[in-house]
């Protein structure tokens, strides 16, 4: 089991669409969480259209009695035969009652593993009141999503800065681009930014609005280039994790 976090530093490079893209293109059973602190689902108001009521999410399981491993079973709902999702807060003023939760959250995701599902965790722009930092910090893969142009380089850069500092950062930085090669390549970000570029999806506007605010599929959107874009980045980043699997393997061992 894998807990991939997705985060930006500014602007709408599409951190949502792409991680409700990824969830349902990933090759196993995935939890979508929706740590987002802005608060009002935008998974349920975009992606599902606001045809599904919120009954409960990420407050619910913070002002839970039980445990939060019990808890989490209580506020997870299906989106598809391999796709579940736990919804965001109502509101942003909500945020700040997540403080305490993100820590045993996080433990309790990593359990999942008798489940056999990953991960993915929308953690919405950084730097806002009650950014889930924890889960950030300790994710097998925490990316920051940006755009390949000059402005959106600019904005991630001090982040970057401060994600990738040994011992008070992120444990497995990297990044996953919007537009590759707009005009940017991902050598040129990467060394900029001082980061891996883990994956890159297709900017492609009218496709992601699908995992964004449910917008009817164009033509060919199944086999079309955002899709398997999608596909191509969670190959990619399932690629990473092993990577860095192998390398927590073999430094024990030595």
């Amino acid at each position: 089991m894998a807990v991939v976090c997705l985060t930006s530093a500014s602007g709408s490079p599409g951190v949502t669409a792409t991680a409700v893209g990824l969830a349902f293109c990933w090759p196993r059973p995935v939890l979508l969480v929706e740590a987002d602190p802005t608060g009002g689902s935008g998974i349920l108001a975009g992606f599902m259209k606001g045809t599904t009521p919120y009954y409960a999410g990420l407050i619910e399981l913070a002002l839970s009695p039980l445990g939060t491993a019990d808890a989490l079973r209580d506020v997870v709902r299906p989106l598809s035969p391999n796709v579940s999702l736990v919804a965001g807060t109502r509101t942003h003023a909500q945020a700040a009652a997540l403080r305490d939760v993100w820590e045993p959250l996080g433990s309790a995701l990593r359990e999942l593993e008798a489940n056999g599902q990953d991960v993915i965790v929308d953690a919405g722009r950084l730097g806002l009141t009650g950014s889930p930092q924890q889960l950030l910090d300790t994710a097998d893969a925490s990316l920051l999503v940006t755009r390949a142009n000059l402005p959106s380089i600019s904005a991630a850069r001090s982040w970057a800065e401060t994600v990738r500092q040994p011992g008070t950062g992120w444990r497995h930085p990297g990044l996953l681009l919007i537009g590759e090669g707009q005009p940017y390549r991902d050598t040129e970000v990467s060394k900029v930014l001082g980061m891996p570029v883990v994956a890159d999806v297709p900017d492609d506007p009218a496709a992601a609005a699908v995992y964004h605010r449910g917008a009817h599929p164009p033509r060919h959107f199944e086999t079309g280039p955002y899709v398997r874009g999608l596909q191509a980045a969670a190959q990619s980043i399932q690629a990473h994790l092993a990577r860095g699997l192998l390398a927590q393997v073999e430094g024990a061992q030595r």
